[in-house]
């Protein structure tokens, strides 16, 4: 869990009265995305957050799978999902199961007629390409290339770019997206071993209380269907916070990177987990020192996992002809490993550069029609001598 935060004016006291400069109540809302039983917020809004004036018909966002069951290596040009001025209609779900969604999107243009909540998934957006500003009602996060923006589900939220060239990828998780545990003391502390701490998380900063009345509608999203709601107040009007759960941002780039004298497994670069699957980075990190290790990782089954790697940056000295923002799937039920004449070129090499982000799943991806409209045909046979 991110640590307890605090931002600005709250009551001694939670649970009690809390009165603005006129007199009249603040408006208390707990915020968790696990009930009573979790992490949680309070935050007191100038106005009820219950405020619907209307209601627009909804829309059927679901992706359309194109292939559900599949059993060979796929490999997809992430750059060719084409750029797309607004923000919800450049988000392309191209691999998904009953846990998540793998999306790539190229939003050329701010979000700032309308407002966002994914109201069944926590999201981990990832920043390939772009600068700007995660809005909330807690604050503001400003991200840059390589950060992680991890926002709980119920967040509303908007994103205010600075650059007109924006590429993103995103995982949506049905359930809620933690630390590793192995990192965690029993008191919820990240760990003297762990790949990063508490430092390096970012919390959401410049609290602007916005106090206005008018149409202000949220794009809810909620079992495949986006629902207009519209309110009569901002939803941006909150005067202080505190808690737990909350949005906060973590940069790839301050991932410390675990090795040894022989290769790791690949855990060792886990930085994210839910009970479905886990999110690794890949960072630039000196290779294994026995004098005999082998830098190439070694051929392992997926038996119990899906795994996806999406390129970011830099030579990958396990495969051939890798591009910026492709994506490998490796289903589980067979193995899979370095490209032929890899694992001895590999040898005597010192350091990488690469930067990747890992999604292993532990049920079946499927792939979506958008999938198919980028995928590399003849991936699968890229191991033939």
């Amino acid at each position: 869990m991110p640590h307890y935060t605090q931002l600005g004016s709250i009551p001694h006291k939670r649970h009690t009265q809390f009165r603005k400069p006129d007199g009249s109540l603040y408006s208390e809302q707990l915020f968790s995305t696990e009930g009573f039983s979790n992490d949680y917020s309070l935050l007191y809004h100038t106005y009820a957050p219950t405020l619907i004036v209307k209601c627009d018909d909804p829309i059927n966002v679901a992706p359309k799978i194109a292939e559900e069951h599949m059993l060979k290596h796929r490999s997809l040009e992430g750059f060719k999902i084409k750029p797309d001025a607004d923000y919800l209609d450049s988000r392309k779900a191209v691999l998904v199961n009953s846990d998540c969604h793998i999306v790539l999107a190229a939003p050329q243009k701010s979000m700032t007629d309308y407002f966002y909540k994914n109201a069944d998934s926590d999201e981990v957006i990832f920043i390939h390409e772009g600068t700007g500003k995660l809005l909330t009602c807690y604050g503001e996060i400003t991200f840059v290339y390589g950060d992680y923006l991890v926002v709980p589900r119920g967040c509303i939220y908007q994103i205010h770019f600075d650059t007109e060239i924006n590429r993103l990828f995103i995982v949506e998780s049905h359930a809620p997206i933690r630390y590793p545990k192995r990192y965690l003391s029993k008191y919820g502390q990240l760990m003297e071993h762990s790949p990063y701490c508490e430092r390096d998380i970012r919390t959401p900063q410049n609290l602007q209380t916005h106090d206005e009345k008018g149409d202000f509608i949220i794009k809810t999203k909620k079992q495949g269907m986006l629902y207009g709601i519209h309110y009569s107040t901002h939803p941006f009007d909150v005067i202080g916070w505190d808690g737990c759960c909350y949005p906060y941002a973590f940069s790839i780039h301050d991932f410390e990177p675990i090795t040894g004298r022989v290769h790791q497994p690949p855990p060792v670069h886990q930085t994210f987990e839910t009970d479905a699957f886990v999110i690794c980075s890949f960072v630039p990190r000196l290779y294994d020192y026995h004098p005999l290790s082998i830098p190439a990782p070694y051929n392992h089954s997926n038996i119990d996992s899906d795994e996806l790697l999406y390129y970011v940056d830099g030579d990958f000295m396990s495969r051939k002809h890798v591009t910026r923002g492709m994506i490998t799937l490796h289903p589980g039920g067979i193995p899979h490993g370095p490209h032929p004449g890899l694992v001895e070129k590999s040898i005597g090499k010192t350091e990488t550069k690469e930067l990747a982000v890992m999604v292993d799943t532990f049920r079946p991806l499927k792939l979506t029609q958008y999938a198919i409209e980028i995928e590399n045909e003849g991936y699968v046979m890229s191991w033939a001598e």
